[in-house]
């Protein structure tokens, strides 16, 4: 049996597994875990040539200097949108592609063994990111950034169906499965039929997927708790005239963490400053241009993912976020959060029916669920499932590399 690998981009994280010739299973990790951060920083070294760094060394390169480089974030969210064709860093443009590619090369080069003959197979998800998604045009690029770093001899697979295969592992009996995955982008829902063989037989019943998870739950907090501090929902004047309100398009974009670079353009700060000569909270509004020039989306971040994840597991957290004298200490109730994030959760239990739909089959029918991906911990997010399948059905594990080594079975 030929080796096989298996490779997870993710939105948020990014994993590689490695199913061996004798059968083994095992995560390929760099020094500090098993996930590698999607992220890649910018800078210009000491000779003012570009140099860039992907993962944990992203990271510290940019909290290093952050108002000397350059953070990209969410590169998977763009990969269907047709609009996204390319961004200028360092005064030298780059497709979304190119960024791609670099991020693989400086991540898989590390952990890729020299094996002879291995196949890859790399996750997509069902339904890419965005209202106006291609999934066509999101797995070619997503193929031709792969073939830009070196690896154009891929196969691709569907992640839920991929984490459906690591789940089967452990089945010694035939079974209808629906797995759930959960991505920081993308949410993902397939019907499998598992026949234990062997050989292991895997018939795909029906797929559905829609473009949001734990992000979109990101954002909810956000708009919510950090953006009414910043002077959302505020008003200034123009010439003495009646109140107007701060325009709304500056929180959809600072709110969504990743972007919040791409508001640093000298025509957005001066906007911002025009307004807050005569806002009512003018205070915020010079917070909001602070946080922006200082590029303060990452320690944000981990803020809001942290107090996420304090969420899935008491019913009361703490959002406490302190970058220079902005600070905040948010007390955020886990019934306010369901609330904040129902749109979200009705989309998701659409999906799933979706794909019982697609598979032409009833809840009842299904013997298991799993569920894999951070943003199966919310218990709001679980409880979508017991709804459907009861609590005896429905269990979880493997959140971050299950897709990864799903993918290397399939291979």
């Amino acid at each position: 049996m030929l080796p096989a690998i298996g490779i997870d981009f993710g939105t948020t994280n990014s994993v590689a597994a490695l199913r061996g010739a004798d059968g083994s299973l095992r995560t390929l990790r760099l020094p500090g875990g098993d996930v590698f951060r999607s992220v890649l920083c910018f800078w210009a070294g000491a000779d003012g040539r570009p140099r860039d760094a992907a993962g944990p060394a992203a990271i510290d390169a940019y909290l290093e200097s952050p108002l000397d480089s350059r953070l990209i974030m969410s590169m998977k969210s763009y990969l269907a949108q047709h609009s996204f064709t390319e961004t200028r860093i360092l005064g030298r443009a780059y497709g979304l592609e190119a960024l791609i590619a670099t991020f693989l090369r400086h991540w898989l080069t590390g952990v890729l063994p020299d094996v002879a003959g291995a196949r890859i197979t790399v996750g997509r998800p069902v339904r890419f990111v965005g209202e106006t998604a291609d999934d066509a045009f999101g797995e070619a690029r997503l193929r031709a950034a792969f073939a830009q770093a070196g690896w154009p001899d891929i196969t691709m697979g569907l992640e839920p169906a991929a984490a459906g295969h690591r789940f089967a592992q452990g089945l010694d009996r035939a079974a209808t499965v629906l797995v759930a995955d959960f991505g920081g982008g993308t949410s993902d829902f397939s019907v499998l039929r598992f026949e234990p063989g062997p050989p292991r037989r895997v018939q795909a019943l029906g797929h559905a997927g829609v473009g949001i998870a734990g992000d979109a739950f990101d954002f909810r907090i956000i708009d919510n708790v950090v953006s009414p501090r910043l002077g959302k929902n505020t008003t200034y004047r123009v010439m003495g005239g009646d109140p107007l309100p701060v325009p709304p398009a500056w929180y959809a974009g600072f709110a969504r963490w990743h972007q919040l670079s791409m508001m640093r353009a000298p025509r957005t700060l001066r906007d911002i400053a025009e307004v807050a000569r005569t806002a009512e909270d003018a205070h915020a509004l010079h917070d909001l241009i602070r946080l922006i020039e200082e590029d303060a989306g990452y320690a944000l971040y981990r803020a809001v993912s942290g107090v996420k994840a304090a969420l899935s597991a008491a019913e009361h957290a703490v959002l406490d976020f302190r970058h220079g004298r902005f600070a905040l200490s948010a007390p955020i109730a886990r019934g306010d959060f369901e609330a904040w994030i129902a749109p979200e959760l009705a989309r998701i239990a659409a999906a799933v029916d979706a794909a019982l739909a697609d598979a032409a089959t009833d809840a009842g029918a299904v013997d298991r669920v799993f569920l894999t991906g951070g943003t199966s911990l919310v218990p709001a997010v679980r409880r979508i499932f017991e709804a459907r399948f009861g609590a005896a059905r429905v269990v979880a594990g493997g959140e971050f590399v299950s897709v990864a080594e799903g993918l290397a079975l399939m291979g």
